[in-house]
Formats: structure tokens, sequence, C-alpha cells
């Protein structure tokens, strides 16, 4: 299967849009700070970081989470590499990458570095403190073939009710399967479907305030 890219539109404060689900890729508000909230500290991180910390992702879009989580890493100090592979059907233009991370004036260099080593298509990219791959293609085909395991997993695909296909029990099951013993996700999305299928794939599910206006988020944790 022949992937397609982003197709955009911007809105005036510069966020990008996906015209394919009519969902913005990240907050309005903030979008670095919804990250962090969401994804950093939904999964307890940075405390969880270890040697070896293996970061799955569903839904790469612009970047900003692996930006977010590469910064958080150099600023705890750990030795060896972050690891961090995410799973995107359509890859943004490393340009509209750039444009959408360039609100957030902290990543700059994390940025630049990393559009310097990589671009949507190589594949792999190996920088200070990270090593990322980015897996490109329908995730409900790609992540059962995948044969790493992450230790937390940061769901962000578009909105369910726009992306159901992100958020198929299938899919959410394999996302266990590839789910380190203590593993952990976070998710902006509370919807009720979601987090049952979750909780059946083997997750101890909490729902928690959400970030800005977002009434609840999901985040969980593998079942002993």
């Amino acid at each position: 299967m022949t992937n397609q890219s982003a197709d955009l539109d911007w809105t005036p404060e510069g966020v990008p849009v996906s015209r394919r689900f009519d969902d913005p890729y990240y907050s309005n508000e903030n979008g670095l700070a919804e990250s962090r909230y969401v994804f950093l500290a939904g999964n307890d991180l940075p405390a969880r970081f270890h040697g070896g910390f293996h970061i799955g992702e569903l839904g790469f879009g612009t970047g900003l989470n692996l930006l977010a989580a590469w910064q958080a890493w150099q600023e705890a100090g750990i030795g060896g590499a972050l690891l961090y592979t995410s799973f995107e059907r359509y890859p943004m233009k490393r340009a509209d990458m750039a444009r959408a991370i360039s609100r957030f004036a902290e990543l700059d260099g994390l940025a630049r570095a990393l559009f310097a080593a990589w671009a949507p298509g190589s594949g792999e990219a190996s920088l200070p403190g990270l090593r990322f791959r980015l897996i490109e293609g329908d995730a409900r085909q790609t992540v059962p073939q995948w044969s790493g395991c992450a230790d937390a997993w940061f769901l962000d695909g578009f909105a369910p009710a726009r992306n159901p296909q992100l958020w198929e029990p299938a899919l959410l099951a394999e996302v266990a399967r590839h789910t380190a013993p203590d593993g952990t996700f976070s998710t902006y999305s509370a919807a009720g479907h979601v987090r049952a299928a979750l909780s059946r794939a083997g997750f101890q599910v909490e729902r928690r305030p959400g970030f800005g206006r977002k009434r609840h988020m999901s985040v969980g944790r593998m079942a002993p």
C-alpha cells in the first residue's frame, strides 16, 4: 500500500488541521504544554525513565511528542539513548512539521537537529540521546508485525469519532501485546469504548482530568 502525505489546513494561529479527519494536530491553547501534560505526565515521565526506555506512539503527526520526550530525556540526564518508535499512516512533509514546531521556540535546537538527520520516508535516525524510528503505514497492519516492546505508549491518533480505525479493539489489543511488564499508556481520549477496549486488552485504566478545555483523559498500566 502506498502511503499518502498529510493533507493540511492551518488555523490563523498556525495550528495544522487535518483535512482528512477535520481535526487539529494539537491544542490551540498550547500544544507543547498539552503534550507534556497528557503524554509525559500521563505516563509518569520523566520519573520512570531508565536506560533503554522505549516509547511507542500511534500517530506521529508533527513530531511534537517526540521532541517533548527527547527534551525531557536530556534534562533528566539519563545515560544512553531514548528509544522512540512511532506509527503513522499519513506522514507530514518535513517542511510542514518544521512550520508546526516553529511555534515552540524552546524546541528549536532539537527540531533542527532532528530534521537535519531525518525526513519522512527515511525510516530511522540516531541522534545524541535518541534512537528514533517512524514506521509508515496502517497501524492495524504494522503494529502486529513490529518486533519491539514499549515501556510507555502515546496514543495520539485523531479523535475516535473522526479516526475510528486507530482505536479499534484489535489494534489496542496489539498495543497491549507490545507493552513491557508494568508498562503504561496515556491518551487525551476518554471515550468509553476506548477505555473499555484498553481494559479488555489488559490495562488497568484510569480516567483523569484532561488538558485545557477537555474534561477528561485516560491513562493505564498493564495489569500484573
